[in-house]
């Protein structure tokens, strides 16, 4: 099921959310039509299972041994946010792109939603202020969201606001 999830989130991060048929998904995913369907029995079950292993991917690559001073974690956590950006997501978030392809869609809304949460969550741990999970969300989604358009400058302001954060007043 990874080699799959990992094939069709490739796909939908390449060519959007409406453009891939069946068979490109197919052989993005590596397998036969007829496994494809197996474990992933509609297009939103395939949206779903791609987006799945993209928040898996995401969590590993964005917190995975972090340092233990708060400062220099949250500094590294807005650096691999970029990374990201620059390697996986130069257009936007997909999780966002998929909302906005399929509003309707609750699952899709809820996945974006536990995403976002577990982002924030994990970022104010890092930092020892689980109190800050909001305006965390606001920096790291403000970061995500600019980098298209404003790159490194969006690093510099995304730290700067995280900076002004976690000093004492």
């Amino acid at each position: 099921m990874t080699k799959i999830a990992a094939g069709l989130e490739r796909a939908f991060a390449q060519k959007g959310f409406a453009a891939p048929s069946v068979e490109t998904l197919r052989d993005a995913a590596g397998v036969s039509l007829r496994t494809l369907y197996k474990y992933t029995p509609s297009r939103e079950e395939m949206v779903h299972a791609a987006l799945e292993h993209r928040h898996r991917r995401y969590i590993e690559q964005v917190f995975h041994d972090l340092p233990e001073d708060g400062d220099l974690a949250l500094s590294a956590v807005i650096d691999r946010v970029a990374t990201w950006m620059a390697r996986e997501a130069s257009h936007g978030c997909l999780f966002h792109a998929a909302v906005a392809a399929a509003p309707q869609d609750r699952r899709l809304r809820a996945l974006l939603k536990r995403h976002k949460a577990e982002v924030a969550e994990r970022a104010a741990a890092a930092i020892g202020r689980p109190d800050h999970d909001v305006e965390l969300t606001i920096i790291l989604e403000g970061l995500t969201q600019s980098w298209p358009l404003c790159g490194d400058a969006a690093v510099a302001s995304a730290k700067k606001m995280a900076k002004a954060l976690i000093e004492p007043a």
